[in-house]
């Protein structure tokens, strides 16, 4: 399929990236398949933040597809680096898990409980299961089984050989090392990269250069204790015979490179030898990669001791969460795109990634955020129907809803989540009250069964159940506040009156909306579909006033769900029993 350039004002930036991508393939290895990558470490609970990795290139590898074009999406799992330290808030892991720091990934068991064999597994498993949610085609290539199976060795002999070449390279910025540092300090960088960053030596663990024969690229993990705290003490070119010695255990021994699979190559060299190995021409860096020094501008000039070229690809800034401060895998306690999945579809968690270019920082919303959010991809889908959407947002709506492979799975009837939401706090679980409200919204096309309504609607029985505070969840009385309707005035009483009048007859959401507001118009003197620009600014007032009387009157409280919607929960003859009629 030919490929037809994109005017630069009409493209968005996923289609522009696809426009370089597909040219500097062509470029390099010209007929075959585009490769794009993400790396991920599953060093703890993969967060939203890491996401960011991969659907950056998925995003552009799906526009390759749609284009025709062959396209290969990695994912390095980074199960070979070392265990660093024990991260807080995950079940059934303690600090007796300490025991394990220093050692692959893939060789720590998992958390209590876990069906996987290893902690590695354990958090890629859940991953790859919202990955399969979100749509995003990948090829897994397990660092573990890279190296172990000896797949690398050639790199890695090639990378000692070369060892005063990388670093000489590295020279250049050792420098540097400290006002990077600080500079990072600064910055809400993402886990993932400061991870890759503290195992290469940029906050100050081992790059490599320390030990017996100077720097050294390569870190044997220990034969007795398995855990990478060990020096090189001697090698021998000409046989590769390395002697290294452990730290943690005291364990020693002299190996042959040349038949050794147990260790790898620090961060810095094995970065840009898989670049090299892989033929990657586009991936992603977290936001430190622009700093002096850091793995993605190190890696640029190293990857030419491999005969290899720096990938192309965009920064990606900060992914934060409403009402929550930056997100630390090592720290645990942050929402994964599972977590993000319990109370949003795959197609609003795919908007926010697509609809931002990479270098703008964006948040998800775990909190009251969520259905303005919600009610903003409504209006969206609706324009997009109806012709009326920019090109730009039309490119990130159809970005959202599927890939090349095809749709998503949809709500065959995507009520308003904010609907929904009250809808699941008010009944509290019991579906058949849940479904008769939901069937009266619109008495003219009644939904017959939750199903219409689902996954949107389970997403946001989730959302109640998970994200909203006990203190804010709706209870409707159980009986009338009697002292309160004892104490109220004529006009109080009148307005109760009027919307007590015209439940029957307006007893569907379009409805009961038109009622609620319009009583404090009736009240003044004014046609109860008057428009605001129609009506003194006094009106708003009374209106306020004559909401927060219902909510006390239904649930005891200033405010609440949204009226209408809860009126149709209580039910017509508990309202007029709890409004005193």
């Amino acid at each position: 399929m030919p490929i037809v350039a994109q005017s630069t004002e009409t493209a968005d930036w996923v289609s522009r990236f696809a426009d370089d991508v597909i040219e500097e393939s062509e470029r390099r290895a010209p007929g075959k398949p585009v490769v794009v990558a993400s790396g991920l470490s599953p060093s703890g609970p993969i967060h939203l933040g890491n996401l960011r990795e991969v659907m950056t290139p998925h995003l552009v590898a799906d526009e390759i597809r749609r284009r025709g074009r062959q396209v290969r999406h990695l994912i390095s799992w980074d199960d070979y680096d070392r265990y660093r330290k024990v991260p807080a808030g995950i079940a059934g892991v303690d600090e007796s898990w300490a025991e394990h720091i220093g050692k692959p990934l893939t060789s720590v068991p998992a958390p209590k409980g876990s069906a996987y064999p290893n902690w590695a597994e354990h958090f890629k498993a859940a991953m790859v299961e919202s990955l399969a949610e979100l749509g995003v085609e990948f090829d897994g290539i397990s660092q573990t089984a890279q190296y172990t199976s000896g797949v690398y060795r050639e790199q890695i002999l090639h990378a000692i050989r070369h060892r005063a070449d990388i670093d000489a390279i590295l020279d250049q910025y050792r420098t540097k090392k400290a006002p990077a540092k600080k500079q990072q300090q600064q910055k809400p960088l993402d886990e993932a990269e400061l991870e890759a960053e503290e195992g290469s030596g940029a906050a100050g663990e081992d790059d490599g250069s320390g030990g017996t024969v100077g720097y050294f690229p390569y870190k044997p993990y220990c034969g007795n204790c398995e855990k990478d705290l060990t020096t090189v003490t001697s090698y021998d070119d000409d046989t590769t015979e390395l002697t290294y010695a452990c730290t943690a255990c005291g364990f020693s021994e002299t190996v042959r490179l040349n038949e050794f699979n147990r260790g790898k190559l620090v961060w810095k060299v094995d970065w840009p030898m898989r670049w090299a190995y892989e033929g990657v021409v586009f991936e992603p860096s977290g936001v430190d990669h622009s700093s002096p020094g850091s793995s993605f501008q190190v890696g640029g000039q190293i990857v030419g001791i491999f005969d290899g070229k720096q990938p192309i690809g965009p920064m990606y800034a900060f992914v934060g969460i409403s009402g929550m401060a930056k997100m630390s895998s090592s720290r645990g306690g942050v929402p994964t795109a599972a977590d993000a999945l319990k109370i949003m579809e795959p197609q609003i968690l795919r908007w926010l990634y697509a609809r931002r270019r990479p270098n703008q920082s964006f948040k998800i919303a775990f909190d009251q955020e969520i259905q303005r959010l919600y009610d903003e991809w409504d209006k969206l889908d609706a324009k997009v129907a109806d012709g009326s959407a920019l090109p730009a947002d039309i490119a990130a709506h159809s970005r959202a809803v599927g890939t090349a492979a095809g749709d998503l799975p949809r709500t065959p009837r995507p009520l308003p989540y904010r609907t929904l939401a009250s809808v699941a706090d008010i009944t509290a679980g019991h579906e058949d009250q849940a479904l008769r409200i939901l069937s009266e919204l619109d008495p003219s096309d009644p939904l017959t069964s939750l199903d219409e309504a689902r996954p949107r609607y389970d997403r946001a029985e989730a959302w109640i159940n998970t994200h909203v505070p006990a203190d804010q969840r709706t209870i409707v009385r159980g009986e009338p506040d009697a002292d309160l309707l004892k104490s109220l005035d004529e006009a109080s009483q009148q307005s109760l009156g009027l919307l007590l009048d015209g439940l029957a007859e307006n007893w569907s959401l379009d409805g009961l909306t038109h009622l609620v507001y319009g009583v404090p118009k009736v009240q003044a003197g004014f046609p109860a579909d008057a428009t605001p620009k129609e009506l003194p600014a006094e009106i708003k007032t009374a209106q306020r006033a004559f909401f927060a009387l219902l909510y006390h009157l239904l649930v005891g409280r200033d405010t609440g769900p949204r009226l209408p919607t809860l009126l149709l929960a209580v039910g017509q003859e508990r309202v007029r029993t709890l409004l005193g009629k």
